[in-house]
């Protein structure tokens, strides 16, 4: 068994220079996410200086999480190889121990970091960001712009014998504020009677009122209207339920959204991977670190620099490359999402214990 102080000597290490990445990582977001949004919103109204500042540091947790994977493989590389390059490494191996002994303390490290994200990182994340759209809404109504940057998934109603479809390029409150409304009504045969334009839709108990509402019929001219109401059986909750976005739930509130979702007949496929992903990124990390090792360990030169960073970016890209497509997959219900999320965590951990068991025997 490996000695506690050199297991505390590796895990310190380890912590410190995920630490001094972790800074430089957030910073660079940070600096690249107020450019970016200094140069979207600079010409609304209510935009100011500090509030572009706090819109960039509430979206900050929320993109540093998704870099997270990426970076438990650099910063694993980038500990190994220090060690190696003062032959620390080579003295351990030369006590007696292991690959698998003094790999333990950077694996326990990055579950750690996992556990961390999964519990800390991503209810921050997601309150900042409910936040940070609330923030741009309240500009882009101050600037008189459009109302949201989503567009709402278009809708389908069928109350009584009225068939409608409703679509809008923003909304607010979970859906029940449409702007830039467009509704078209269909008659039992499936042929469009009626379209509605309106530049708002508020649901009522009820009923969709709509606001300054350009009607036109089959074989009509257009007709202006300051108000119209369309009936409807939908319910607050439902819309509120089904425009729900996955990043913007918290990892101890998407049980509670699934079963609520279910409850309004709502696919949760996108919530499931969602919480299956979280609840495998401590595993995730593992990988990454175990894949770190193996193209680490060997590090002796300075002239092998190239081919070590090389593979550790090939190694990142396709793991990120890959976890975006299954979470695609698993979200879409193409892949159930528990095999679309676990399956690549469980290869990336069998293929790093494998190689690194050919370098430890051979």
């Amino acid at each position: 068994m490996i000695p506690v102080t050199l297991s505390r000597y590796f895990f310190k290490r380890y912590v410190i220079t995920a630490i001094w990445f972790f800074i430089g990582v957030c910073g660079i977001i940070f600096l690249a996410d107020f450019s970016e949004t200094s140069r979207r919103m600079s010409g609304f109204v209510g935009y100011t200086v500090p509030g572009g500042l706090l819109m960039s540091t509430l979206r900050l947790p929320l993109i540093f999480q998704q870099t997270i994977p990426t970076l438990t493989l650099f910063i694993g590389m980038t500990t190994l190889i220090a060690l190696n390059r003062r032959s620390e490494l080579v003295v351990a191996r030369a006590a007696g121990l292991s690959v698998w002994q003094f790999v333990m303390p950077f694996v326990v490290g990055a579950f750690l970091i996992g556990v961390f994200a999964m519990a800390v990182i991503n209810p921050i994340s997601a309150w900042g960001q409910s936040k940070a759209s609330l923030m741009e809404t309240d500009w882009r109504k101050a600037s008189n712009a459009a109302k949201a940057s989503n567009f709402l998934p278009w809708i389908r109603q069928i109350s009584n014998d009225n068939d409608t479809v409703i679509g809008a390029k923003g909304y607010e409150d979970g859906g029940t504020q449409l702007f830039d409304v467009v509704l078209f009504h269909f008659d039992k045969d499936g042929r469009i009677v009626m379209r509605q334009d309106a530049a708002t839709a508020t649901l009522e108990d009820g009923y969709w009122n709509l606001n300054n509402v350009l009607e036109t019929r089959t074989g009509s001219p257009p007709t202006r209207k300051p108000t119209a109401q369309v009936r409807t059986n939908l319910k607050r909750e439902f819309l509120q339920e089904s425009n729900t976005k996955p990043e913007s739930v918290a990892f101890f509130d998407i049980l509670r959204k699934i079963e609520v979702a279910r409850s309004f007949g709502i696919s949760t496929k996108a919530l499931e991977t969602q919480f299956h992903s979280l609840l495998s990124l401590p595993l995730l990390l593992v990988a990454m670190t175990l894949i770190a090792a193996t193209v680490s360990l060997r590090f002796s030169r300075m002239a092998q620099s190239r081919s070590v960073i090389l593979g550790g970016i090939v190694c990142g890209f396709v793991l990120y490359v890959v976890t975006v497509l299954v979470r695609a997959f698993g979200s879409s219900g193409v892949v159930p999402p528990f095999v679309a999320v676990w399956v690549p965590v469980v290869v990336a951990m069998a293929l790093g214990a494998t190689i690194l068991l050919h370098q430890e025997d051979g």
